[in-house]
């Protein structure tokens, strides 16, 4: 199996300028949207598609105001899974899979560039979205990322244990290669997305964590500003932190799992075309 590792979106917090209420500058310079396209004998699998071009075309309608107020995205084009893929040789119709961590804006932009492609996620995370039951979920889910109607393919709570993660589960109709794994907490049915590529492990943590210092296991840290925004936009805090502290455990063992999250660009940057 070939995996590519794709930046499908920059955003640069930093000039909201997130404080700590004496007007100090708390948040990071620079983020990324980090997904991974899987080549397999199923077609091609996309892990997450960052932003897409409905996201260009009408931000405010398609990401909502409060993502385009804290992340501030640069939405370039050229950054779009849908460009991307046209530059490896790629049609849109090849996605036959996608694999979410999750629905928020910036993980889910470009569901409608693919629109054949059955779509994998938690149970959970499909039922929030489609409830929109708090005021939270109402600004976090964007239904018209979905409006084309998807092939959902949908997970519960069953699974095997992996690495000391429960109720992991491979995918239907994809290879074994690829497993779902729940890592609740920074939305109800929020996920990691476990690829053997055959030389070891990629373990696709999405929002779990915001900067690789909160899986540091000896040095546990974060920049006062993504601390404060990870906190804001969790909706479990407590089954956050229990995850984090399973990564750093994983990360500790070393061995053949590398563990990244969606949107930290020192973890991107080694694998950066």
């Amino acid at each position: 199996m070939t995996v590519h590792h794709l930046n499908c979106g920059t955003m640069h917090p930093a000039s909201q300028r997130l404080t700590n209420g004496t007007g100090g500058l708390l948040a990071a310079a620079t983020l990324v949207c980090h997904t991974l396209l899987a080549e397999t004998d199923q077609g091609l699998v996309l892990i997450d598609t960052g932003f897409g071009t409905r996201d260009l075309a009408d931000p405010a309608a398609s990401l909502g105001r409060r993502l385009l107020r804290f992340s501030r995205p640069v939405l370039d084009p050229e950054e779009t899974a849908l460009r991307q893929l046209a530059r490896l040789g790629h049609r849109p119709d090849d996605v036959r899979h996608i694999v979410l961590t999750h629905l928020d804006p910036d993980h889910a932009g470009g569901l409608a560039d693919f629109p054949r492609a059955t779509v994998h996620l938690h149970a959970r995370e499909l039922e929030a979205a489609e409830r929109r039951a708090t005021r939270g979920d109402r600004a976090r889910y964007r239904p018209t990322q979905w409006a084309h109607g998807p092939a959902w393919a949908t997970y519960g709570e069953a699974g095997e244990d992996w690495h000391g993660f429960a109720a992991v589960r491979p995918l239907a109709g994809l290879p074994p290669q690829l497993a779902l794994v729940p890592l609740a907490g920074h939305s109800r049915g929020h996920s990691g997305v476990a690829v053997d590529t055959g030389e070891g492990w990629l373990l696709h943590a999405g929002d779990t964590y915001f900067h690789r210092g909160e899986i540091d296991p000896v040095r546990p840290h974060c920049p006062p500003g993504l601390r404060l925004f990870g906190n804001l936009v969790q909706v479990d805090g407590p089954a956050r932190r229990a995850n984090l502290a399973r990564l750093a455990e994983l990360r500790a063992a070393g061995g053949d799992v590398e563990v990244f999250s969606a949107h930290d660009p020192v973890e991107y940057a080694p694998h950066q075309r």
